[in-house]
C-alpha cells in the first residue's frame, strides 16, 4: 500500500468515477483501474462497486476510506512541518439543501482562508445524496431539514449510517413568492390559498419518496406543480410564474435580491435545521468553523418561532 494509492482512492470517491478521476490526475484509466485493484487485492477487500454509471463504495470501502483520509491529512501535515515550510492545503467539503445561510457561511468561511491553499467545495444536493455524500465522507458535513413528518424515517436512516443530526435552529414554515403576488400582501397564507399557484419544489431523482422532499406538506396534492434542480432556477419561476415554495422564511437579501419575500404559513409543522456528520470521524476544525459561520448568519436573518 502507498500513499499514492490512498489519493487515488480519495479522488475516485471525489468524481465518482474512474475515467474522470484518471483524468484529474492526468493518468490513464487502465492504470488507475490496476492500481486500485491491486489496493483492494492486498488489502482482501472490495473497495468500489463497479457499474456502468461510474462506482461505489462498498461498506469496507467506506471504512478504509475514512482511514485513508486520516492518513493522507497526516502526511500533508507532516510535509508542511519538515519540508520547506510548504503550506497546507486546506480541504472541506458541505453538501446541503437549498439554503442561502448555506452559502452566506460558505462564503464567509472561505474569506478566512483566501491567502492560503485550499479545495473546499459546496454541493446543493438532493436529500439522499446530502446523506450518501456524508456516509462515505465526500462531504465532512451535510445540512438538511427534520418535520413531524419525516423525522422518523430521516433519523433511522441516519442511524443506520452512523450519521447524527445536530440541530440549528427551528423555524415556522413560509412561503417564497415574488413581491408581486397577490399572496405577498397578505399577513398570513392558508395551503388552500396557495392552489390557484404553482408549487415549485425541488427534483429528488431516485428517491423520489415524499419522506425525502425539501418542503414541507409534500403529500398535500397540488393542481399546478414545477419540479426543478437549482435554486437559480426556482426563484426565477417564483417570480416569472407567480410560482411560491414552502420554505423555513430565511431569505438573504444578498444572494436573492429583493423581489422574493417570505409569507408565514399556516400550519401545525416546525421545520428543524440541522447539520450532520459521520460519527466515525470527528469534526476537523475547519468544519467547526463553518459551523459557527452558520450560526452567525442564522442569528442574523432568523425569524422567531
Amino acid at each position: 500500500m502507498t500513499l499514492q494509492q490512498l489519493k487515488y482512492i480519495i479522488q475516485t470517491v471525489q468524481y465518482g468515477s474512474i475515467s474522470t478521476a484518471a483524468q484529474k490526475l492526468f493518468i490513464t484509466q487502465p492504470s488507475l483501474s490496476k492500481s486500485i485493484s491491486e489496493l483492494e487485492k492486498e488489502m482482501g477487500i472490495t473497495i468500489f462497486y463497479r457499474s456502468n454509471r461510474g462506482v461505489c463504495l462498498s461498506e469496507d470501502g467506506t471504512k478504509f476510506l475514512s482511514y485513508a483520509r486520516q492518513v493522507v491529512e497526516q502526511a500533508e501535515l507532516l510535509e508542511h512541518r519538515y519540508k520547506n515550510g510548504a503550506p497546507v492545503r486546506r480541504v472541506f467539503a458541505v453538501s446541503a439543501q437549498h439554503y442561502a445561510f448555506v452559502v452566506n457561511a460558505f462564503v464567509a468561511l472561505v474569506k478566512e482562508y483566501e491567502k492560503e491553499k485550499y479545495e473546499f467545495s459546496l454541493r446543493e444536493l438532493r436529500t439522499n445524496d446530502i446523506i450518501e455524500d456524508v456516509r462515505t465522507f465526500r462531504s465532512e458535513v451535510g445540512i438538511l431539514f427534520l418535520s413531524n413528518f419525516n423525522r422518523e424515517v430521516i433519523l433511522k436512516l441516519l442511524q443506520n449510517s452512523n450519521i447524527q443530526f445536530n440541530s440549528l435552529f427551528t423555524a415556522k414554515p413560509h412561503i417564497f413568492v415574488s413581491r408581486k403576488n397577490p399572496l405577498a400582501k397578505l399577513e398570513k397564507v392558508t395551503l388552500e390559498n396557495l392552489k390557484d399557484y404553482p408549487r415549485l419544489t425541488y427534483e429528488q431523482g431516485e428517491n423520489n419518496s415524499f419522506y425525502f422532499s425539501e418542503e414541507l406538506h409534500s403529500t398535500v396534492d397540488s393542481p399546478k406543480s414545477i419540479i426543478v434542480s437549482d435554486r437559480a432556477t426556482l426563484f426565477n419561476l417564483l417570480i416569472g410564474l407567480n410560482g411560491y415554495t414552502i420554505s423555513s422564511g430565511i431569505l438573504s437579501s444578498d444572494l436573492n435580491g429583493n423581489d422574493i419575500v417570505s409569507v408565514p404559513l399556516e400550519s401545525n409543522e416546525i421545520m428543524e435545521i440541522g447539520y450532520i456528520y459521520n460519527t466515525d470521524r470527528p469534526l476537523i476544525p475547519i468544519a467547526k468553523r463553518y459551523i459557527e459561520h452558520l450560526n452567525s448568519y442564522i442569528l442574523h436573518y432568523k425569524k422567531p418561532v
